[in-house]
């Protein structure tokens, strides 16, 4: 039995003539090859499986060929492009980054550096997933890197360009491969299944790339699965089963029905699919890319980004013409928010049908019908009620002066007169009957009696409240308070802590503290004060702080000054820390 090769390794571009879709990289390095100004370093970077290392090799193989076609490719039959192709060239060399990481890895890479090569230009070291190397490793690889002998080229490949140490990617050129276009992977499909006598549908290979987002090594890993399912034919059909892909007529099946309004059909229709196996959430996934190729046919300039083949193309360009721009839209967003929302959802169920009756709301191209369950007829609807005529006044006041009924006919008049008249307001209200009333508020009355009435307020007396408490009451609420503001302020509560408070005469409370400093702390003098009125209920309370006078010795509180006191009394202490070359750290 022959050995099953798969196709991302069969049909591996040898040239770069061969490579898909990136054609402005390939190009690049073939006028490069030409005019010979190729840099002593490469990096390849982009998503998986649009051709890094396959460029890569190409390069290396290109560069070494010793009869170049005049396409600037390699010419497969001189010595370095046979041991090339033999897999056995002693001047292109691979590592793989992610299993040889460390930095003896990259010392040993260097060593091999300096060796010239024996057939050929250029030895070419191309190092895979170089994001995988360690700090160590890219340190000991930028002296290299940055002067390599002139025989010595690098080809760095990496998916994740955003971990590589910026003193790296100074050192390179740069190459930024894109995703594989849906058009380009499904033509390279096509291409492909020709080489091997497979039949196929032309909407099978679209949801094939579809489904590959830009690679393409996953569209042929995809490929090599659906031929092993189907056998020498690949269809529609076949390919939507083995992938568990919602086939899109429902979607155009749904969409009429959300046009139209017809709930009961779009209740059943989700019925069918729940039942047929796939999630909710797949479901509203797979109907918002449907509305979103609708919307981008809405648009000449925006139909080359919708991916479809040419007779689904049509069916979708008739069902685009049947839907407005602004129901696409608001419906893009409804199933965007129950997308999100799905997860936290409990009845997934019914969070999906909510969600199908919201957008079936958008439209007012029809309405739900009901039935009855009895005579299975058309349940008519009420005749809806008719307004009652209510009489508006008018929108804009009229202005009226104080001191004369006369009408303002002119601009000056109102502004050389404005200084000395009330502008009042004719507020029309509806009585019990048809008639109306008209009453005049003054504007400058009512801001006149606002603000009387907040001086009125703001000069009510404080209520005086005098609770009388204890010495051991207020010892107690003391330290409660300086328990609860030391994680605050340790240095306020911990001043206030080494002495208790006394109480005098007239409920002031003073206090002694060894520091000057504490008492000048405004915003915890005051917390403290709050704390005491409200605990001891009595805001009569008054604080006094007793603090040391000038020749009055210090307590020592702090770790600092109780170090240097400790030195004043027994001076062998700063001594032994002088001879041990101690330091403290307070």
């Amino acid at each position: 039995m022959d050995n099953f090769i798969v196709s991302a390794r069969k049909f591996r571009p040898a040239t770069f003539h061969q490579v898909v879709g990136q054609e402005s990289i390939t190009s690049t390095l073939q006028n490069a090859i030409k005019n010979n100004q190729l840099a002593q370093a490469f990096l390849f970077t982009g998503p998986r499986g649009v051709g890094k290392t396959t460029c890569a090799r190409i390069l290396a193989k290109t560069i070494n060929c010793e009869n170049l076609t005049e396409e600037i490719e390699p010419c497969d039959t001189c010595e370095s492009c046979t041991s090339f192709n033999n897999n056995a060239s002693f001047n292109i060399h691979e590592l793989d980054a992610a299993s040889n990481n460390s930095v003896d890895d990259i010392r040993h890479l260097v060593e091999q550096v300096r060796i010239p090569p024996q057939v050929g230009k250029y030895k070419v070291y191309i190092i895979d997933e170089v994001h995988m190397l360690s700090q160590a490793a890219f340190n000991a690889f930028l002296k290299t890197l940055e002067e390599p002998p002139a025989y010595a080229k690098f080809i760095l490949a990496t998916t994740e360009k955003h971990k590589i140490i910026p003193t790296i990617l100074s050192r390179c050129q740069i190459f930024d491969f894109k995703r594989i276009r849906v058009e380009d992977i499904a033509n390279y499909l096509d291409y492909i299944a020709g080489k091997q006598s497979i039949e196929t549908e032309i909407e099978a290979l679209h949801i094939i790339a579809q489904k590959a987002d830009g690679a393409l090594r996953d569209a042929l890993s995809t490929f090599d699965q659906i031929v092993s399912y189907s056998g020498n034919t690949v269809t529609y059909k076949n390919v939507i089963q083995n992938l568990n892909i919602l086939d899109y007529e429902y979607y155009f099946k749904v969409t009429d029905y959300l046009i139209g309004n017809e709930i009961p059909d779009l209740l059943l229709i989700y019925n069918d699919i729940i039942e047929n196996g796939f999630d909710g959430q797949h479901f509203v996934v797979g109907l918002s890319e449907h509305l979103r190729s609708l919307l981008l046919l809405k648009n000449p300039a925006t139909i080359e980004l919708m991916h479809a083949s040419g007779i689904l193309k049509e069916k979708y360009i008739q069902q685009a013409n049947k839907c407005s721009v602004n129901f696409l839209l608001k419906a893009l967003l409804v199933c965007n928010n129950y997308d999100l929302s799905y997860k936290g959802s409990s009845n997934k169920r019914l969070h999906i049908e909510i969600a199908m009756l919201e957008l079936s709301g958008i439209t007012n191209e029809g309405e739900f019908k009901e039935t009855s369950i009895i005579t299975n007829k058309e349940v008519p609807k009420p005749e809806p009620e008719k307004e009652k005529k209510v009489y508006i006044p008018p929108k804009e006041p009229k202005i009226v002066s104080e001191k004369t009924t006369r009408p303002i006919a002119k601009q000056e008049d109102l502004t050389s007169e404005k200084k000395n008249k009330k502008v009042k307001l004719q507020v029309v209200s509806k009585d019990a009957g048809n008639g109306r009333t008209i009453k005049n508020i003054s504007i400058k009355d009512s801001l006149e009696a606002a603000k009387k009435k907040t001086e009125e307020v703001s000069e009510l007396p404080e209520i005086i409240i005098k609770n009388e408490f204890s010495q051991e009451k207020l010892v107690e609420t003391w330290k409660s308070f300086i328990a609860n503001y030391v994680e605050k302020t340790p240095s306020f509560a911990n001043g206030i802590a080494k002495y208790d408070p006394i109480l005098k005469e007239n409920f002031e409370i003073e206090y002694k503290v060894d520091s000057p400093i504490i008492p000048k702390d405004i915003l915890s003098v005051t917390s403290l004060l709050e704390f005491l009125k409200n605990e001891l209920n009595n805001n009569q309370i008054t604080l006094k702080a007793i603090t040391p006078e000038k020749n009055e010795q210090k307590t020592a509180y702090t770790d600092r000054e109780k170090f240097a006191q400790m030195t004043k009394k027994y001076p062998e202490v700063q001594k032994l820390k002088d001879q041990l070359n101690l330091e403290i750290d307070f």
